[in-house]
Order: structure tokens, then sequence, then C-alpha cells
């Protein structure tokens, strides 16, 4: 199954007041960041078993994005 990471205007970044441009998707719940705080997190994120979605994009909920540093 494709889902779409649909993240709207109002949704913001839990690390700043910026507009969220990432879903992240961890076993605990889901976190949404602003491309500077997602790049700042990313690698430690995944490394922890983070799905980590850039908004819009198609994926399948069962694997993770593997994302460049």
């Amino acid at each position: 199954m494709t889902t779409t990471a649909a993240l709207t205007r109002l949704d913001r970044c839990d690390g700043c007041s910026a507009a969220a441009a990432h879903l992240v998707v961890l076993p605990e719940g889901e976190l949404m960041f602003c491309g500077h705080h997602a790049r700042k997190h990313g690698a430690r994120l995944r490394e922890l078993g983070a799905i980590v979605i850039p908004e819009g994009s198609a994926v399948d909920p069962t694997t993770a994005i593997e994302e460049g540093p």
C-alpha cells in the first residue's frame, strides 16, 4: 500500500516554528521537522529506525526511505 505524506501549511516543525517539510515516523510516534531540522537530526533518526518522509512523497509505509546526510 502506498500513501502520501500530507503535510499542510498549518503543520509546524517540532524543533522550531518553521513550516514542517518532513514527517518522521518512529515506533513511539511521529514528529514533523522543517528541512533544517530534518537534515540536522536525520542520520541519528535513521539509526533509531525512523522512516523519514519528505512532504508530498509517495511512500510505502512498510519500507524506510534512505536519505543522504
